[in-house]
């Protein structure tokens, strides 16, 4: 196959970190390669959410090399939801593009959502063929997919394959305001139910060749399925819609979120 054709679009990539270093010094090299054979503008963001290893020196290093390289950096742990609010009012262009920083997703196959990013598309989300997690994660994994996609009528197949590109009026026109995992079922539900259209392709899972999940640990657990229940009760239950407008980037998030280039405090 031969490479793909650079398009018109501009393309921001921005990738949620929590001690992510090493998987970071590769990570994004690998993303600046993919993104210059899709897009003449493009940008790379990371958001460091309160990481405690080497993060912050691995990616003051890149900086030094990779110019496009934007770093956003929460002075403490805010949880997964707050770091995806964080990229998306960073991300500037008109294509957003992002997945976990622990390269457990292959960058590369960015060109294959870019492929099946049709004029009437407006989202592009990955599905995995095959989850590289231990059988007690992957059993997890799968019950908590069905029970999201049951709970909210999703018709997403995997809404947990946080591998995904949209464009800018997505983005400006869904109110997020989860700080835990549970921000991928805000997003998608209010994908869905705003009338986005919304194509599906298969991506590779691979095992995280360091560090270890900042997930699959009882707080993150609990937070996520407490924020599932509280989105059920206001979306579902209680049939309470988002106002869905384009109302630009700055508005759109959780006002207890940093915006780009400030830290929240404690």
């Amino acid at each position: 196959m031969g490479e793909p054709s650079r398009s018109l679009h501009s393309i921001s990539a921005f990738f949620p970190a929590c001690n992510d270093a090493e998987n970071l010094r590769l990570l994004i090299p690998q993303a600046l390669e993919t993104l210059k054979a899709l897009a003449e503008e493009f940008e790379i963001i990371v958001v460091d959410d309160g990481s405690t290893d080497h993060t912050t020196e691995v990616l003051d290093s890149l900086q030094q090399e990779i110019p496009c390289l934007r770093v956003v950096r929460h002075p403490r742990n805010l949880g997964y939801g707050a770091a995806l609010q964080s990229g998306f009012r960073s991300a500037t262009k008109d294509l957003v593009f992002y997945t976990d920083g622990d390269g457990q997703y292959d960058v590369q196959e960015l060109s294959a959502l870019f492929a099946g990013l049709s004029p009437g598309q407006d989202v592009v989300n990955g599905y995995k063929i095959h989850r590289a997690d231990s059988v007690g994660r992957t059993i997890v994994g799968k019950a908590y997919s069905v029970l999201v996609r049951t709970l909210f009528r999703l018709r997403l197949r995997d809404v947990d394959c946080d591998f995904r590109l949209l464009r800018r009026k997505v983005i400006e026109s869904v109110s997020l305001t989860c700080r835990s995992g549970a921000i991928c079922v805000e997003l998608m539900a209010q994908v869905e139910r705003a009338g986005f259209q919304v194509a599906e392709v298969p991506v590779h899972h691979h095992p995280r060749l360091t560090g270890r999940s900042q997930f699959f640990r009882l707080g993150p657990v609990v937070r996520t399925l407490r924020d599932v229940l509280h989105l059920w009760i206001r979306l579902v239950l209680l049939k309470r819609r988002p106002t869905l407008q384009a109302a630009g980037p700055n508005k759109v998030m959780s006002p207890e979120v940093p915006r780009p280039g400030t830290q929240i405090q404690d």
